[in-house]
């Protein structure tokens, strides 16, 4: 069915075959994980729970004690959680807002919310801090763009394309 100048008309979701209702769920979990504050959702959780990771392999072991270990390791994970979760979410949000605003993909876009990501976390421990936060974030988003913008990450080909 289509409406005014072939645009089809938007049916009620009672309206809607369970296909239908499917496929429009689907379609608004993809629009929302492609906007901004969706990718930074994910990268805050996804950071989230890396840190918490890290966090359970960096306490320390002590057969000894433990009660205390464990309660080293919640403690430390939770942290590293926090961490992690926080420093994803803002380089994220910060990166897709100014490739928002830019207008273009490249790799400038994660270079500046690198610098800005680390000199924001570094502000304040003083303006050498900042500056080294900055560029120290700068060039590891960097060399991870350089990365994966490479061929070096691309799938071997399948023997049905020679």
């Amino acid at each position: 069915m289509s409406g005014f100048g072939g645009q089809p008309q938007s049916l009620s979701y009672s309206e809607m075959t369970p296909e239908q209702q499917a496929q429009a769920g689907a379609q608004a979990m993809i629009n929302f994980m492609q906007s901004c504050p969706g990718k930074s959702a994910m990268a805050g959780v996804s950071g989230f729970g890396l840190g918490g990771i890290f966090g359970l392999f960096m306490a320390s072991v002590s057969i000894q004690q433990m009660k205390l270990q464990f309660t080293d390791m919640g403690t430390r994970a939770w942290s590293s959680a926090k961490n992690f979760g926080f420093i994803g979410l803002i380089f994220t949000g910060t990166e897709c807002s100014i490739e928002s605003l830019r207008a273009k993909n490249d790799i400038w876009n994660g270079v500046s919310a690198g610098c800005l990501t680390g000199g924001g976390l570094a502000i304040k421990s003083g303006p050498q801090s900042a500056l080294f936060g900055c560029a120290a974030f700068a060039a590891f988003s960097t060399a991870v763009d350089l990365y994966l913008r490479s061929d070096a990450h691309t799938p071997p080909s399948n023997d049905e394309d020679e």
